[in-house]
């Protein structure tokens, strides 16, 4: 589906549709278009975005990868920003992405993604209940974009914060195999996500530094905003990543002094019970020469003899505090 967006600046207003509103556009007027590959043929993307606005075809390459890391890149007529944004399914760190692609120039904002993206969708209803405004220009509305994908990163991550605390919780009262492997996954999602964010991070970086008549003054201030946000969902990721491998640490000492614990009791019935089970093995020998077994108060003896090695055992290690 090709969804465009054509903004008549003579006569300040705006209409949505599909193809046929690129009709009479021209790269050198002054409407403004913004046209969204949403799940489009590829053949069709490449032929509009190389045609009508002169798209580099290496871009183009670029843009319809499946897999490809955050990037930044200029050009005469415009910049390629590609970022990546949770899809339409993701309500939780078990996510998974889609890949957006903006090409940006003068008058003009080409949107590109294989996966729906609700962060898109997003931004057209409100532009359409006139909360976001059109005549900005593309960078505002590329910007706006972006934004709204940062927003569906936060609460998300914000979220775990608060789950991670529960989990510090409940593993100090009931450590379990089902609370390591809910750690275990929160750590391999947030490392996912790190790099996510470090890499769109250091993309957005780029553009408040930009001197480009494509982004302008208030632009550069919108970016150095998204920059911002994004900067600190990396340094969130992070901590929480950290967090999380604290607390897959502390399971497995907590783990290791029980089980410490339990061998220690263990041991202490083994020394208790092996010289007990010595001297009723010597007694228990059949030979006829053992003095022992003619005496009248021998039984009573030997019995007295293990109670006492028992307790004397237990008091040694009581002292040494091991019970």
């Amino acid at each position: 589906m090709i969804r465009v967006l054509r903004y008549y600046a003579a006569e300040r207003r705006y209409e949505a549709g599909d193809e046929e509103l690129l009709g009479g556009w021209h790269a050198d007027g002054e409407d403004m278009v913004w046209v969204d590959f949403d799940q489009a043929p590829k053949g069709r993307e490449r032929e509009l975005m190389a045609q009508q606005f002169q798209i580099n075809p290496l871009a183009i390459d670029d843009a319809q990868r499946d897999r490809h890391p955050p990037k930044l890149e200029w050009f005469d007529n415009c910049f390629f920003l590609l970022l990546k944004g949770f899809t339409a399914e993701t309500d939780s760190i078990e996510f998974s992405v889609v890949h957006i692609s903006f090409f940006v120039g003068r008058n003009f904002l080409l949107t590109r993604h294989a996966l729906r993206s609700p962060s898109i969708d997003k931004v057209i209803e409100r532009i359409n209940r006139k909360e976001v405004s059109a005549g900005k220009g593309p960078a505002h509305l590329c910007y706006k974009i972006v934004r709204t994908i940062i927003d569906r990163y936060t609460p998300i991550i914000l979220a775990l914060e608060s789950r991670l605390e529960a989990l510090e919780e409940q593993m100090l009262e009931d450590p379990n195999d089902d609370l390591l492997a809910e750690l275990v996954t929160y750590n391999s999602q947030l490392k996912k996500l790190r790099r996510i964010f470090s890499y769109q991070q250091s993309v957005l970086s780029e553009l408040p530094r930009s001197d480009s008549d494509m982004i302008g003054e208030h632009g550069r201030h919108e970016f150095q905003d998204a920059y911002e946000q994004m900067e600190r969902l990396a340094s969130l990721s992070a901590l929480l990543q950290e967090l999380t491998r604290d607390l897959i640490d502390g399971y497995i000492s907590i783990s290791s002094h029980r089980l410490n614990n339990i061998m220690k009791i263990l041991t202490i019935a083994s020394v208790i019970f092996l010289p007990l089970t010595f001297i009723a093995g010597i007694y228990g020998m059949n030979f006829e020469n053992m003095p022992e077994l003619k005496s009248t108060y021998g039984y009573f003896f030997v019995i007295g003899v293990l109670i006492t090695l028992a307790a004397g055992l237990l008091a040694v290690f009581k002292r040494m505090r091991w019970i």
